[in-house]
């Protein structure tokens, strides 16, 4: 899968999540540190701090550590399955 097609996925993994229920497209600027994270981090743990570290530096609050592990690991399966294809 390309590099593109993956960061769309993960555009609509975060939109579908909506962890502040302010409706899908609202966290583009979350979503292109999210998808910068992606790339750069293996770690379900590392990339849910992120996650959250990233969420509560927009919105100055703090979501629960399990939300964002939880994302980061459907977002990490994305990302595993887009390198594993023939």
């Amino acid at each position: 899968m390309e590099t593109a097609t993956l960061n769309l996925l993960l555009a609509d993994e975060v939109n579908d999540w909506d962890p502040f229920r302010l409706g899908g497209g609202f966290y583009d600027t979350e979503i292109a540190d999210i998808v910068a994270a992606i790339h750069e981090l293996d770690s379900v743990a590392e990339l849910a701090r992120r996650i959250q570290d990233i969420f509560e530096f927009s919105f100055e609050e703090k979501l629960p550590l399990d939300e964002c592990r939880k994302a980061a690991s459907r977002m990490l399966v994305l990302k595993t399955d887009s390198s594993c294809e023939i």
